[in-house]
């Protein structure tokens, strides 16, 4: 644990380089503090040449502390034919105030011709102006070798030459960029090598995931010397993402011994994820490694009975190490300790010594054969197995009639009766379509008698037509998340009848958050 592997985030930057990823201002500022808290080495802020808003964020971040971390600016070397001291994008990342600089220029000569459209030598001199310019204004520079493997691959001494002269010029750390994401891993290790042998220390490395081996090929070039690995907070970045950094962390400090982040820091992987997404206002990534909501999720009998005995049989670590947790679920393909174990999740006492047992694994399989899908319906299998165990108890309210009707348009109109105890509630709501028009009248007619009603709303809704050979009297899977601002569940409706299968949804919907 010696050797420390720096992390460089660039999720503020190359991040928002994702489709449907825009950072404000404040949305900047709060994840640049908690990647600092967290313990990253360098946050890279923005491109401030490119747009205002990256400018005024570091005019923001200015007198602010991240942790320890170093905040960077971040540009491309001056123009051809221009000295850097004259260049305004130069004078833009000097503006930016930052600590640190990053500069990316050009390693293949593909790009050089053709892009560029300059010859080789100035390419060089535009490398060494821009990082010996910067070190003279007092900043630390990192330079980012764009396509790094594509031009070693294409001109292996230009490639290196390109390399040099960053370093000779005062770059503290020389990146090695797989631009295009489509260099295999034993490529990355051998040229990461070659560079080391002739930079020493100062490698780093930056992957895409265009053939979806960023990460691996970032691994790939820590275990070829490379010490400084630059990706984004659950691999956001153009096309199929950039390398992953919460999954670099968790190779680094829990499969390799080696050093990056506090080790404090690493069970905090998951709210970190989780975090960030919230912040670019996507959906997390329920299948992502280490962190996913799905990572440690079991479903086949076999493998839940061996993970009771004794978890190594099918997790690679503990979920806990990085802020995850383990969770069964239950199907047709449950065996009696997925039953068990989610039971007790769920607050109802069923044991593997339970008389009852085989009748709830055998209902449990009934259900789902005719299309219940409790994977996703927590909250209607927990009142199933409370039914079952004789745990239920009488029903808070009971659905005595309804009525749906199309009044004008898409408007829709529904009447409910409910009876609570003694006392009948009718109640009328319109909405946009026949659910929403029943969840209002449902909802009207609870709350008189269950306050707590006012505090629920449905989140989502979902419909799946399970038999599409029935054509239109094919049945419907119908599920509901709901929430009371506290807490999330999720209820079931199958039937051929939309409506109907929606009703029994909302219905189980507030009366799970009546009883429990």
């Amino acid at each position: 644990m010696s050797t420390t592997i720096q992390i460089y985030d660039t999720t503020l930057r190359d991040g928002t380089q994702a489709e449907g990823i825009d950072f404000s201002i404040a949305d900047k500022l709060l994840v640049a503090e908690r990647l600092g808290v967290f313990g990253v080495h360098f946050i890279e802020g923005g491109y401030p040449a490119s747009n205002p808003r990256d400018l005024q964020f570091f005019r923001e971040a200015r007198g602010r502390t991240f942790g320890t971390a170093a905040l960077a600016a971040f540009g491309s070397t001056c123009k051809k034919d221009v000295p850097a001291c004259n260049d305004p994008a130069i004078r833009s990342l000097l503006e930016a105030e930052t600590p640190v600089v990053t500069v990316f220029g050009k390693s293949w000569l593909l790009h050089v011709h053709e892009v560029l459209r300059t010859t080789p030598e100035e390419n060089l001199r535009m490398i060494r102006d821009t990082v010996g310019y910067l070190r003279g204004q007092g900043r630390r520079v990192v330079f980012d070798a764009e396509h790094a493997f594509d031009g070693h691959k294409d001109n292996p001494g230009y490639a290196v030459a390109t390399w040099r002269a960053a370093l000779d010029a005062g770059a503290e750390m020389v990146v090695l960029c797989d631009t295009n994401g489509g260099t295999v891993f034993h490529d990355v290790a051998a040229i990461v090598q070659r560079a080391v042998r002739f930079l020493g220390v100062h490698v780093g490395i930056h992957t895409h995931d265009d053939t979806g081996l960023a990460v691996a090929n970032a691994i790939a070039a820590v275990q070829a010397g490379a010490l400084h690995v630059q990706g984004t907070i659950n691999g956001y970045g153009e096309r199929t993402g950039n390398c992953n950094l919460v999954s670099i962390i968790g190779h680094l400090g829990l499969k390799l011994g080696l050093a990056s982040v506090p080790s404090a820091s690493i069970p905090l992987l998951r709210q970190l994820s989780l975090f960030v997404a919230e912040i670019a206002n996507v959906p997390h990534d329920s299948r992502q490694p280490w962190v996913g909501g799905r990572a440690f999720r079991h479903k086949g009998g076999g493998h839940v009975d061996a993970v009771l005995k004794n978890s190594k049989t099918y997790e690679h670590i503990p979920p806990e190490a990085v802020g995850n947790e383990r969770d069964v679920l239950v199907s047709d393909l449950s065996g009696k300790s997925n039953i068990v174990l989610r039971a007790q999740a769920l607050g109802v006492a069923l044991t593997s010594e339970s008389p009852k047992l085989p009748l709830v694994i055998q209902r449990v399989k009934e259900l789902e054969y005719q299309g219940f899908a409790f994977e996703a319906a927590p909250a209607s299998l927990a009142l199933l197995l409370k039914s079952i165990m004789n745990h239920r108890g009488t029903p808070p309210f009971k659905v005595v009639d309804y009525h749906v009707s199309i009044r004008s348009g898409t408007t829709c109109e529904a009447t409910v009766k409910v009876k609570v105890g003694d006392i009948v509630h009718h109640t009328v709501a319109s909405g946009d379509g026949p659910v929403n028009a029943l969840d209002g009248a449902l909802r009207a007619a609870l709350r008189q008698s269950f306050p707590v009603i006012q505090q629920v709303r449905l989140t989502d809704y979902k419909v799946r037509i399970l038999d599409g050979i029935g054509g239109s009297a094919a049945k419907t899977r119908v599920l509901i998340t709901s929430t009371d601002g506290a807490k999330e569940w999720g209820t079931v409706g199958v039937h051929e009848n939309i409506v109907i299968a929606s009703l029994s949804a909302l219905v189980e919907s507030m009366e799970y958050v009546l009883i429990t």
